[in-house]
């Protein structure tokens, strides 16, 4: 069921952060914020979500037929693009404005959002540092994981390591059952601290940089995890040069019409927050 566009809640009004938040998201790289949207704000959102994540996926394969990756979740990008109220949602300026002050810029655009629903007996998810599948030439970068339905601890949100962000470009392994051994044993070694934020009610989020490194848990239970994230950069960023792009040329798809070196701001990648606009 889709529900009518005027029944969307219009998200303009402002999350409070305390200085306290954003120096512990700027050093640790992650944050855990509670009650974003309220569940009254929430409910509509995913059912527009939903129905555009089982309308759009193409995965039709069993879970056992899937490789690490593929039993993680169900992966649907840019689904604002194809429903009203994803629009709507990934558009949400108190979404975009937390993204912002979060990292201390003075606007956001829009990379890309992504579905990410963890199917009933779905694998876990490898660590791994979502910026090194990105040709942007910044370390401002930061995604918003919000569960759509209440989620437990048991199957949770994400294990993050604390200060990881910081050291940037860590390895050129790809998420993989070889980036969570290697990662793993990384964390060990350097002895980063890791923070699991456990259960989480649908509308809490957790934002974490494009470097920090992260992980997630399988779903040993029945009901589908169903989780919607955005992800925003800086406005002003630029794709990379044709020096520093190698092994990240797939996802310039996100940025169609802006070429190597050129501002990252297509009109798939529009301005969410300028603080010149308050």
């Amino acid at each position: 069921m889709i529900v009518p566009e005027s029944e969307f809640p219009s998200l303009v009004s402002e999350y409070p952060l305390t200085p306290e938040q954003i120096a512990q998201y700027q050093r640790d790289g992650h944050i855990c914020l509670r009650g974003v949207l309220s569940p009254e704000e929430v409910a509509p959102f995913r059912t527009s979500i939903r129905a555009a994540v089982l309308r759009e996926s193409a995965e039709v394969r069993p879970l056992k037929e899937r490789d690490t990756y593929g039993k993680a979740f169900l992966q649907v990008m840019n689904l604002w693009t194809k429903e009203d109220g994803v629009q709507q949602f990934v558009r949400g300026r108190r979404l975009a404005q937390i993204a912002s002050r979060l990292m201390g810029v003075d606007g956001v655009r829009l990379y890309h959002d992504q579905a990410l629903f963890k199917e009933p007996g779905g694998g876990y998810t490898p660590w791994h540092q979502d910026q090194t599948y990105w040709p942007l030439e910044t370390t401002h970068t930061i995604t918003l994981w919000m569960p759509l339905v209440d989620v437990p601890a048991d199957v949770g949100s994400m294990t993050f390591a604390s200060g990881s962000h910081l050291r940037q470009w860590i390895t050129d392994e790809r998420i993989s059952d070889a980036s969570e051994a290697f990662f793993d044993q990384y964390i060990k070694t350097e002895q980063l601290k890791t923070v699991y934020y456990g259960a989480m009610r649908a509308g809490d989020a957790t934002f974490h940089s494009g470097w920090t490194l992260h992980q997630a848990k399988g779903n040993p239970t029945e009901t589908m995890r169903e989780v919607m994230t955005v992800i925003y950069m800086e406005d002003g960023v630029k794709i990379c040069t044709a020096e520093t792009v190698s092994g990240r040329e797939a996802d310039l798809q996100w940025m169609p019409g802006c070429g190597l070196g050129e501002l990252a701001a297509s009109p798939l990648n529009p301005v969410l927050y300028s603080e010149a606009d308050r």
